[in-house]
């Protein structure tokens, strides 16, 4: 017996000894292949600087397999080399130094996109447009994008001298631009309606944007508002502590807001609100659509999960990632993917699995099949994997390629700079239209740049064309395919009314940014808008508001006769 368990005894710590070796292996093995690659790939370099038939553009070359390599793993895992840190930086503070305006490539020059109200280029009077063609006396003709902004960007309070080309002069224009310290305000717009209802748009988690939004609130309380709406779409995100601090604005001190989970458990947090709140019983709504990512569903999903906010809309995009800087040698940074974050009920929204791609390397959204369910503070059902589903979904009308294109290719854009430069003002933001004798001219402008398109769908059939020919069908649904094909050819005549209201809604947005910048656009764009106008009106009725809180209760029917299925009864949206 005592021989026995001797035995189980030395067997017993032979398999812990071999299991503390495997990991320990493991980890050896995962170091040495690092380490090989990376000698590889060393050698690899040398030889093509040494024996290439041409020379080797090597930070170009290293740069570029760096951005593949990864690509491979998700769209957020960036390299940011030393002359690209300032990209890095406005992206975490919405800070530069600069003349600010949006810059891009136009037919062959480099040309003011959008100059932002009340900044340098827009008090030079620069407009959209306007070509680019020397600054400080270096030639921009044919420059990149990212020479001349680089040229444009520098030390605060120094001054630059540009040469630019409005279209349709003949003369160019020289001005004397003094660079400021460009701090784009993440409010785009803020107002109360007749209704004692709070609007406004946040446009990005930056540095210090939870103190504007505290400030914008208060401010709306004091012009009168008695409920809120928190326009988050198009938000892209950002600092998640920022995220975090909005949420506390309306919750309570002491509430866990989102916990991060990732590799390195020492690296896992969990953020809880620090503060006192601002107002924890104002009702709110917040609009959300597919641009509304990371830090804003933060916001959206910390709400919603804490049954503190209706949201109102489209389901988010589903980023449920959190990157970390790093520093890397030579003043380079890599923003690096560390963590997943989770919203009070537990959930993760991320909705694109990067880990398990497909055999073609694309990238599929989690099924709905697959995602769990969660639960609010109420008790009402949400989920996970797929972004934050909106309380009351408005569906989002699908809209042409045509207008997609018409965009891209420059087209609405030329026009509008043509059409700004015969009318001196416009009608307020809501209730400018583009008229019948506007939109003629529109389609002749089309007509005569000899505007191609792609259609998808075209392609598509062409695809399925030579298939059916491949497998022998076509004969069969020879006269059905032929119709097909008739109806999906590309008619630029037929596409621009067919698609009218689209391409209408784009070119009116553009003029009236030109007169009233992005705050114009988006009162603009709040004058037609069907979530807004439903945000509305869940304010304006306390019980839609407060049974959208609520969990779906299920009616069980009287016992009689026949027994019917219990039917679950929800507020009428």
């Amino acid at each position: 017996m005592r021989k026995f368990i001797l035995c189980m005894l030395v067997a017993t710590m032979a398999l812990q000894a071999a299991a503390q070796e495997a990991p320990a292996d493991n980890k050896n093995k995962r170091y040495f292949d690092i380490n090989k690659n990376i000698d590889i790939f060393n050698s690899l370099l040398r030889e093509l600087d040494m024996f290439y038939v041409d020379s080797v553009e090597v930070n170009n070359l290293v740069q570029g397999s760096i951005r593949n390599m990864l690509a491979r793993l998700d769209p957020y895992t960036e390299y940011y080399p030393e002359e690209n840190m300032q990209d890095l930086q406005f992206m975490t503070t919405g800070e530069y130094a600069g003349i600010g305006a949006i810059i891009s490539y136009n037919d062959g020059k480099v040309v003011i996109n959008e100059p932002y109200e009340g900044l340098p280029a827009d008090k030079a009077g620069l407009k959209a447009g306007d070509a680019i063609l020397e600054i400080d006396g270096n030639d921009m003709r044919k420059a990149t994008v990212k020479e001349v902004s680089d040229k444009l960007k520098g030390t605060p309070g120094t001054s630059l001298k540009m040469t630019v080309r409005r279209p349709g002069e003949k003369k160019d224009r020289k001005l004397t631009i003094v660079r400021e310290k460009i701090e784009v305000d993440p409010i785009t717009y803020s107002g109360v309606t007749e209704d004692k209802i709070g609007y406004f748009h946040f446009g990005s988690f930056t540095t210090r944007s939870a103190d504007r939004v505290k400030k914008t609130v208060q401010d709306l309380k004091e012009k009168g508002a008695t409920s809120l709406i928190i326009d988050l779409r198009g938000n892209g995100g950002g600092i998640l502590d920022e995220a975090v601090d909005v949420v506390n604005l309306f919750v309570p001190k002491g509430e866990e807001i989102v916990s991060t989970k990732g590799k390195l458990k020492q690296w896992d947090r969990t953020y809880i609100t620090r503060n006192q709140p601002l107002d924890e019983l104002i009702p709110i709504v917040v609009l959300t659509d597919t641009g509304s990512a990371s830090a804003s569903e933060i916001v959206a999903g910390g709400l919603q999960d804490l049954d503190r906010a209706v949201i109102v809309g489209n389901r988010s995009f589903g980023k449920g990632l959190v990157q970390t800087p790093r520093d890397l040698p030579y003043g380079g940074n890599i923003k690096i993917t560390t963590s997943k974050y989770y919203i009070p009920s537990g959930r993760c929204i991320q909705a694109l699995d990067y880990s398990h791609r497909n055999p073609d390397g694309s990238v599929a959204r989690v099924p709905d099949s697959l995602t769990n369910v969660f639960k609010t503070r109420n008790g009402r059902e949400v989920r996970d994997g797929g972004g934050i589903t909106p309380d009351i979904t408005i569906p989002q009308p699908a809209g042409g390629t045509i207008a997609f294109y018409l965009m891209t290719d420059n087209v609405i854009f030329d026009y509008v700079t043509e059409w700004v430069q015969q009318h001196d003002k416009i009608a307020p933001p809501d209730q400018f239209r583009l008229t019948e004798s506007d939109y003629k001219a529109f389609k002749e402008f089309v007509k005569k740049r000899d505007f191609q398109y792609d259609q998808l769908s075209e392609r598509s059939l062409q695809q399925l064309k030579s298939m059916m020919e491949f497998e022998g069908y076509l004969d069969v649904a020879k006269e059905e395919f032929a119709a097909l094909e008739a109806k999906l050819h590309a008619n630029l005549d037929r596409d621009l009314e067919l698609f009218r209201e689209d391409i209408t809604g784009i070119i009116e947005s553009e003029i009236v940014q030109r007169f009233y910048y992005k705050k114009g656009v988006l009162l603009h764009q709040l004058s037609s808008d069907k979530v807004y106008d439903k945000a509305v009106e869940v304010l304006k009725n306390p019980e839609m508001y407060r049974s959208l809180l609520q969990p779906v209760s299920v009616e069980i029917p009287e016992t009689g006769g026949a027994t019917a299925p219990p039917i679950a009864s929800a507020a009428s949206s």
